[in-house]
């Protein structure tokens, strides 16, 4: 399984989950293909992230 990081990183949780829930239901209004998992991970700085698996 390869992941997919999306290309920005936030300062909270909260707002991580919030683009991790677009993704999983408006990704057809901007077309990009149905993730089959996403997840938001914590770097190593203490930064939140969203990746994901197509």
């Amino acid at each position: 399984m390869n992941w997919v990081y999306w290309n920005r990183l936030y300062n909270t949780k909260f707002q991580a989950s919030c683009v991790a829930r677009r993704m999983e239901e408006d990704w057809w209004l901007y077309g990009y293909e149905c993730p089959e998992h996403v997840e938001i991970y914590r770097s190593r700085k203490g930064r939140f992230g969203v990746r994901y698996t197509l």
